[in-house]
């Protein structure tokens, strides 16, 4: 399954609802800290409903530590500067999926650091400054899942 990777993720409702699509998907969430609310923010239970018990959600201090307990998986950083569309990925099993914050997007030396095309990008309007952090997360992961052929889902 893909890895869902929220960079200090600053609202609570967002990572409630992306608490829900794991739950939902089986694909596993990861936070990095530090986060902008309590993981029993009750905002963020609100919006995950009771799915936070059938979701596979783990913190960590940073993105190193992630990839070290990961077996250092493929990163795709989800921004709007990216040249690939995300549906030009061929995603594989344990791929991780990495979004920003909601309001400063991921730092611009993890984006340097990052391959040019595994930073991808969601089409939009021209103008645009982006989407919901969990629309984002849910477009991205459903053609992930896409392309594995909806693994274990019914």
């Amino acid at each position: 399954m893909l890895k869902i990777v929220l960079h200090q993720p600053e609202i609570p409702p967002n990572t409630g609802n992306i608490i829900r699509l794991c739950a939902n998907t089986g694909c596993s969430l990861h936070l990095i800290e530090p986060l902008g609310f309590e993981l029993n923010d009750k905002r963020m239970r609100r919006a995950g409903l009771d799915y936070r018990e059938f979701a596979s959600v783990e913190v960590y201090p940073n993105l190193a530590s992630f990839c070290r307990r990961n077996d250092d998986p493929r990163l795709f950083c989800i921004t709007t500067k990216g040249t690939t569309p995300y549906h030009q990925v061929n995603y594989r099993a344990g791929d991780a999926i990495v979004f920003g914050s909601e309001t400063k997007g991921l730092p611009p030396e993890l984006l340097a650091a990052t391959p040019a095309h595994q930073r991808i990008r969601i089409p939009m309007r021209e103008g645009s400054r982006s989407l919901n952090l969990s629309n984002a997360a849910a477009i991205v992961v459903y053609e992930g899942l896409r392309q594995l052929g909806f693994d274990k889902l019914t």
